[in-house]
């Protein structure tokens, strides 16, 4: 370890144990808790020492990216007010320093950087049972009562390679419903208890959060539930099932009285996204409920009867784009779209993009996919292990190369980031990439898709339709004062 190395590792040693040891000031009095923030941005700056980046950032994208940090310092802010001792630990000593700070295990990238010349994926989720408790109309993983799933061993095998392999430290967990998931006699919390040097965010419909769910999880300290609503009571009852709404709100008062920091995860589709992002909808969740953080999807046309009806309309989604910033700076919530915001992450970070910010999805039957929302699979983990292989094997898939060659000549060439889904935005691409490569459709609706004349050219007049909409959006608000600045030095 050099000097300089060995300095940063003291620097974080001392200063993490300081915030832990400050827990009871931090929580309670909150001059202390905004004095330790500010010196909490100061240690991000100096501390994580991160690698150079590729990308010359628009001032736009510098804007976009301020702008957030400042609602997660704000979040922060908020969620500290009310926090088990051991969920302050995780947010300390895994969330901040393993994956934020240190991003990972910097030597098992470093290692994977010197053998394949680009950077592994640097988080990876993981639907490993498709057991659900609900039936949810449109869900993308048709899920319901089915056996289908990883069986513990490989679960964990997943979670301990892709740590030692590419240093993850950061793990999503979906499905199904994760916590109706059980194997060999463990669960996803037992992952979590296992792997307590990783930080696990689930997905999951709350239903299952119970008294005893709930005490286990502030225990933990290290995973954290984003709740799934679709709107208020009548919404959300429609789509999920009748009473579900006031489950999901019980669940949330069980995890504030208990001190652990949940987040709630929305589906916006042509119907609802108006409803989700009111003033009144989020601040019932946010402020009266305590939702930390909030993560954005929009309906994507897979899985259960899937259809283009329910999409967004290009116009609803450049509503959305600006509807969504507005929240974000205005009342300093985390509230992430996974389309809209892709200024945060360099476009698509599908098919573990080689800038050490990509992901890969693995699902119940052990198929790796690119995305979650694109359900197409060149490899099973299964088979690959059965073989003798590994995850590094399962990253140097041909499919999965093309799609990151396709994100790396996009980016380069100016691509449109407020259009970044190779599914969605991009449809004609990805048919010719499954073309080349014959993927298999994970699912029987996934092969239906994939022969439906219809899907195929809605998805590609939507993309097209959307690209010329936020084109000049894109240039805009930020290419073109970028090409401004560039032409005046």
């Amino acid at each position: 370890m050099t000097t300089k190395n060995l300095a940063r590792k003291i620097v974080l040693d001392k200063s993490t144990e300081i915030l832990v040891r400050s827990a009871p000031l931090l929580t309670k009095v909150a001059p202390v808790r905004h004095a330790s923030l500010r010196a909490g941005e100061l240690l991000f700056s100096i501390a994580r020492n991160k690698k150079k980046s590729v990308f010359v950032h628009p001032p736009g994208v510098i804007k976009d990216r301020a702008d957030f940090k400042q609602a997660i310092v704000h979040t922060i802010d908020r969620g500290l007010t009310n926090i088990s001792t051991a969920a302050f630990r995780g947010l300390i000593n895994t969330l901040l320093r393993n994956v934020i700070l240190e991003g990972g295990d910097r030597k098992a990238t470093n290692l994977f950087y010197e053998q394949n010349g680009t950077y592994p994926p640097n988080l990876l989720t993981i639907s490993p049972g498709k057991a659900c408790n609900l039936r949810c109309t449109g869900c993308y993983a048709n899920s319901g009562m089915t056996g289908e799933k990883l069986d513990w061993t490989t679960f964990d095998r997943i979670i301990a390679e892709a740590k030692t392999l590419w240093g993850v430290r950061f793990f999503v967990i979906s499905g199904g419903e994760p916590l109706a998931y059980r194997s060999e006699g463990k669960n996803i919390l037992d992952a979590a208890e296992k792997h307590s040097d990783c930080f696990f965010l689930m997905y999951t419909n709350g239903t299952l959060i119970t008294d005893q769910v709930a005490e286990r999880l502030a225990q933990l300290g290290n995973l954290t539930p984003a709740i799934s609503v679709e709107g208020w009571r009548e919404a959300t009852d429609k789509r999920r099932g009748q009473g579900v709404f006031d489950k999901v709100l019980r669940a949330m008062g069980r995890l504030r009285q208990t001190g652990v920091l949940f987040g709630i995860s929305l589906t916006a589709t042509r119907h609802n996204a108006e409803e989700i992002l009111s003033d009144e909808f989020i601040d019932f969740f946010f402020e009266e409920q305590g939702a930390m953080y909030g993560w954005l999807f929009q309906y994507m046309p897979i899985g259960r009867s899937f259809t283009l009806d329910l999409l967004p309309t290009i116009q609803q989604r450049k509503w959305m784009w600006q509807r969504s910033w507005k929240i974000i700076r205005e009342k300093h919530i985390f509230l992430a779209d996974f389309w809209n915001h892709a200024t945060l992450s360099n476009g698509c970070i599908a098919a573990g993009r080689t800038r050490g910010d990509g992901y890969l999805y693995i699902d119940w039957n052990g198929a790796v996919s690119p995305c979650v929302f694109v359900p197409y699979s060149p490899v099973n983990v299964k088979d690959t292990f059965a073989g003798g292989g590994t995850l590094n094997d399962i990253w140097k898939e041909p499919f999965f190369a093309g799609i990151r060659d396709w994100q790396e000549g996009y980016h380069q060439n100016d691509g449109n980031w407020l259009a970044p889904c190779i599914i969605r935005d991009h449809h004609a691409e990805l048919r010719r990439l499954i073309s080349i490569n014959e993927p298999d459709p994970t699912d029987e609706n996934a092969r239906k898709a994939l022969l439906d004349p219809q899907y195929v050219q809605g998805l590609e007049d939507y993309g097209k339709q959307y690209q010329l909409l936020t084109e000049q959006l894109w240039r805009e608000n930020y290419l073109q004062k970028h090409e401004e600045l560039a032409g005046d030095g």
